[in-house]
């Protein structure tokens, strides 16, 4: 509404999006994407935007770098940006490098409000204050900004196979440069190798109101985590048990994962965890509600006698065909269910961050299964046959995080939690996003 005054606080918006798509099909993707990001940006004015993406570069990275570079050099320089004045960019473009290639890439823009924002160098041990943009790229294993490692194959030996990715980070720490000075430890941290790439931030940002956000003053210290974890390789082994060998899998890698950033080599602050962490609904349960009233046919190959399909008929009704489950094909003939009030309904079969739920907070999902969506640039909405429709696309927080994001609400919403382009094609991922306020003053609880 004109002239209604900007809610008080920092204005932090988390986004994170699995962009392989974009890159196979730029023409047409790219400019639908990006235009959604701008408007998602518009609409919550932050100060501090963090975008992390997963599969930056495509399936061919080689062939992706002209598409890359374009993508990059939009973001930094379009007019929908020109009031971040500060960037910091990391993508890992050592391809050629499959042990230590990860395909992720971080973005971070500071608007011009909000300032002395300092990042932390692991190895001079000191935090440095952050002017200008700037992109790092191709090794990042030399950058003293962050730490980077992709797990080694045999980390999983039982599921060693080309679909083992990767698990990387980077982490961001923000602090009030006051709150600093005031605990002189928080800048005698020492660099650990971790399983993931990081780096820190500190800032004091109290200045008057810009285009609208309100004065900015951030007094807290969180990381900011990117994250790309398994798929399931095969639609028939996710349904041969409940919970599937794929969900163990990425148990034990998140787990790493978290046992990592609180480290005891390190001071432990909050953190946000936010990337793609391929959680699936449990498929045994989701086909066993799905084809109550069917029948199962298998079709064997002949020469294997392996499991390559299996066939859910219903009973009667001329015994039409439910669904066809393939390694790679999940066909069922009644999509609705997946988008029928943002298929909520299926939220019971969301169930890998449950064994999390002592250390990670989620809020409330409303939005459709993120993953996965056609990518006919024509079709927004239509989900592929290739996986059963999942949440893969979070974003995460420590419980005293968690008490940051809800605390900074009051009477009017501020904290959103939403998918970015619900009517538009955005590749095969539709990006999630959360945005909220910190309020002035506040401070995040000890983890």
């Amino acid at each position: 509404m004109a002239g209604k005054a900007a809610a008080p606080g920092t204005a932090v918006l988390l986004v994170t999006a699995n962009v392989g798509s974009l890159f196979d099909d730029p023409e047409n993707l790219q400019k639908n994407w990006l235009r959604e990001f701008y408007q998602v940006l518009h609409t919550h004015k932050p100060h501090f935007m963090a975008l992390h993406c997963q599969e930056f570069g495509g399936k061919n990275y080689e062939a992706s770098m002209s598409h890359v570079d374009k993508f990059v050099k939009e973001l930094l320089s379009s007019d929908a940006m020109k009031e971040y004045n500060r960037a910091r960019v990391y993508l890992d473009e050592n391809y050629k490098s499959q042990e230590h290639f990860t395909a992720l890439g971080s973005f971070y823009f500071l608007h011009e409000s909000l300032k002395n924002i300092y990042q932390f160098d692991f190895k001079a041990k000191k935090y440095k204050k952050v002017t200008g943009k700037e992109i790092y790229s191709d090794t990042l294993e030399s950058t003293p900004m962050l730490e980077k490692e992709k797990f080694p194959q045999d980390y999983f030996p039982e599921v060693c196979e080309d679909w083992c990715l990767l698990i990387s980070t980077l982490t961001i720490r923000m602090i009030d440069e006051a709150a600093w000075i005031r605990n002189p430890s928080a800048g005698s941290r020492n660099p650990i190798n971790r399983g993931l790439s990081r780096g820190r931030m500190s800032a004091n940002g109290q200045e008057k109101a810009s285009s609208g956000r309100g004065g900015a003053l951030l007094t807290v210290a969180f990381d900011l985590v990117n994250i790309h974890l398994f798929h399931d390789a095969s639609n028939l082994v996710a349904w041969e048990t409940s919970p599937s060998v794929y969900s163990g899998v990425r148990h034990k890698a998140l787990g790493y994962v978290l046992d990592r950033i609180i480290d005891q080599r390190f001071e432990k602050v909050s953190y946000f965890v936010f990337g793609d962490f391929n959680f699936r609904l449990d498929s045994k349960s989701v086909v066993e509600t799905l084809c109550t009233k069917a029948t199962m046919q298998t079709v064997r190959a002949a020469d294997t006698n392996e499991v390559v399909k299996l066939i859910f008929r219903e009973s009667d009704n001329d015994r039409k065909v439910v669904l066809q489950l393939e390694k790679k094909l999940f066909d069922y003939f009644n999509q609705d269910v997946f988008r029928d009030n943002n298929g909520t309904a299926l939220l019971e079969f969301d169930k890998e961050l449950s064994v999390f739920k002592d250390r990670l907070y989620e809020l409330d999902i409303s939005f459709p299964p993120s993953y996965p969506y056609s990518e006919d640039s024509s079709q927004g909405e239509q989900y592929m046959n290739t996986r059963c429709p999942a949440w893969c696309d979070r974003i995460l927080m420590s419980l005293s995080a968690k008490e940051l994001v809800l605390k900074s609400e009051s009477e009017e919403k501020v904290a959103t939690y939403d998918h970015i382009g619900p009517n538009v094609c955005m590749g095969d991922h539709k990006p999630v996003f959360l945005a909220f306020r910190i309020a002035p003053g506040a401070e995040v609880p000890a983890p």
